[in-house]
């Protein structure tokens, strides 16, 4: 489900240890050639933090030319229906399009809805429990035909073929058919293939959603890629993420997964049918790499235009462009929370009281280092809801004064909440992490050592990181490993509390495998104020009740923060018009990059 949006996985053989001291090296790494800072530079670049919620050099852009991608990680799937990898669904704009979608604007801007396929956002009727659209004239597929409401539907039940088609967001499927009567469009005994009934095409410019119950993102979870339109005649099932039939500007002209993708224009796209899409480069390529040192360095000699992948330059390629490209980085927040959770099942945390004594007694300051420091790793995190999610507070809410009082740790207090916990001389636990994520090492082994001083003695088990889902996933393994702390992160699939916390906290979203809610969080409570919130429709309210959502799970301690991550992210010197946008977790927006020559 959703923790594959974390983009990219890095395979560095790379020691924790080694790790640690690059960023440390590249924490104080504050400056660099002076001729590189906001003004721009020689080589053409724009700046420091240029494209940082804002646009860069868009008066420079200019048609044609080849856009290069390079990256370390291949999508998790190119079908819309199947993809959950962040940076993936920002590149199916080039050749999917949806009923709606985020502006093509910087920063907050972003993720505002705007009509894509359709004349205007939904005529939303029957107290927030139907959503009518109509569809944009001119719209059509790679081959001229027109896209049509059937189209549309055919491409969202798509999401109820998990046996075929598993990997993607279920959000629709649990919204339209709670109950799971419908059995997607491969077992549909109906003639068309659309038998689902909560949407109705009543014409092939008409599509209608009737929900059983109001859910106030619902429009928001339409502008996903997965809710774009695919064609039944196209439809090859599994394989259909290797030659996705084009509704957008760009068209598959190849595809080797794991080494390379091409794009080129689809000459059937009308720019008058298009308000969002300015479709500027003639062709469009990615090219992946095995190790992604090789890859930064490729990126600083101008060899390719950006990381499409989006996590930010490994420790090695962001020392050297900070010290020598500083022009050509953006520091952008991420929109990911980076952090540490205990399982309920795996005693003592069971108590919150000894969920709160790893609190106090984390150096926080140590963990941001291990991260990355300030800059690469980003501020440290005080409570569980990213910046670009509403309701966010940022560093103003800090319930346990991780930024200011107890930021290098608090033994008194930690040694009060284990008496509180009936373990005055500390217990012994293990931390879960990712073998290929190194740096989610090196902040183990802080927390490690912070850990100690207060009686708590960690031992770290290093999991393989492709197995997740099984390893982390599954509450039973987690108890039957003593999994007490985990470290993980996550950023929202849509900026909305429900998009970013839901399947982290309800109670509702506890699995027995592809689990998310690794602290097992059942609170009615919480429970109740997401029942409140899905059904809320005044925006103000909706504000409020994520600010909630997000103290009550505070105060139960079932979170250690690390970081409101940040990343450092390279932009080539040939791009113009970039920006970050808060639609994908402060992500460059790919879909109007283009080239200055």
């Amino acid at each position: 489900m959703i923790t594959q949006r974390t983009t990219g996985r890095r395979k560095q053989a790379v020691a924790a240890a080694a790790v640690v001291a690059a960023l440390l090296s590249t924490a104080a790494c504050g400056g660099g050639d002076d001729k590189n800072e906001g003004g721009g530079s020689k080589n053409g670049a724009a700046g420091f933090d240029a494209a940082n919620n804002k646009a860069a050099q868009a008066s420079l852009a200019k048609k044609g030319g080849t856009l290069k991608f390079a990256g370390v990680q291949d999508a998790d799937s190119w079908d819309t229906t199947r993809g959950y990898y962040g940076f993936a669904w920002n590149f199916m704009r080039y050749y999917s399009r949806t009923l709606v979608t985020g502006n093509a604007e910087p920063g907050a801007a972003g993720a505002k809805l705007t009509p894509d396929l359709a004349t205007s956002t939904a005529k939303v009727t029957d107290d927030g429990k139907t959503y009518t659209y109509t569809l944009r004239d001119g719209v059509t597929w790679e081959d001229g035909k027109p896209i049509t409401s059937q189209d549309i539907k055919y491409g969202i039940e798509r999401q109820w073929a998990q046996d075929v088609l598993s990997g993607g967001p279920v959000y629709l499927k649990d919204i339209l058919d709670p109950k799971g009567e419908y059995k997607g469009p491969y077992k549909d005994k109906s003639k068309d293939k659309l038998g689902l009934k909560a949407i109705e095409t009543p014409d092939a410019k008409t599509i209608i959603f009737k929900l059983p119950q109001a859910n106030s993102d619902f429009e928001d979870i339409l502008a996903l890629a997965s809710s774009a339109p695919v064609r039944q005649d196209k439809d090859t099932k599994s394989k259909y993420g290797l030659k996705p039939f084009s509704s957008g500007p760009y068209k598959f002209e190849s595809y080797t997964p794991n080494k390379s993708l091409v794009l080129v224009r689809n000459t059937e796209w009308k720019a008058s049918s298009d308000p969002i899409r300015k479709a500027y480069p003639d062709k469009i390529t990615l090219n992946l790499f095995t190790n992604a040192n090789d890859m930064d360095q490729r990126l600083i000699n101008g060899d390719y235009d950006l990381d499409i992948n989006q996590t930010g330059m490994s420790p090695q390629g962001r020392t050297t462009a900070l010290k020598k490209h500083k022009a050509n980085l953006d520091n952008p927040v991420s929109g990911y929370v980076r952090y540490a959770v205990f399982p309920q099942s795996v005693k003592p945390f069971d108590n919150e009281h000894c969920r709160k004594a790893v609190i106090y007694g984390a150096d926080h300051e140590s963990l941001q280092t291990a991260r990355g420091g300030p800059v690469a790793g980003g501020d440290i995190g005080t409570n569980m809801l990213p910046p670009s999610v509403p309701g966010a507070e940022g560093q103003k809410y800090d319930p346990y004064e991780s930024a200011t009082t107890n930021k290098n740790g608090n033994v008194a207090k930690a040694k009060e909440e284990l008496k509180a916990c009936g373990k005055p001389n500390g217990f012994k636990t293990t931390i879960a992490v990712r073998n290929n994520k190194p740096v989610e090492v090196a902040t183990a082994e802080s927390l490690q050592a912070s850990l100690k001083k207060v009686g708590i003695t960690v031992d770290i088990d290093q999991y393989d990181g492709a197995q997740t889902s099984g390893i982390i996933g599954s509450p039973a393994n987690v108890k039957k490993k003593g999994y007490g702390i985990i470290i993980m992160g996550w950023g929202p699939d849509f900026p909305t509390v429900q998009g970013f916390g839901l399947p982290l906290w309800s109670g509702k979203y506890i699995l027995e495998s592809g689990n998310n809610n690794f602290a097992l969080i059942d609170d009615k409570t919480i429970d109740g104020l997401f029942d409140s919130y899905v059904k809320e429709l005044d925006e103000a309210k909706k504000v409020e009740l994520s600010t909630e959502i997000n103290h009550k799970v505070m105060e139960g301690g079932y979170y250690l923060p690390f970081v409101f991550e940040k990343f450092v992210n390279w932009r080539g010197s040939n791009l113009a018009n970039v920006y970050t946008t808060d639609n994908y977790s402060g992500q460059y927006d790919f879909v109007n990059l283009a080239l200055k020559k």
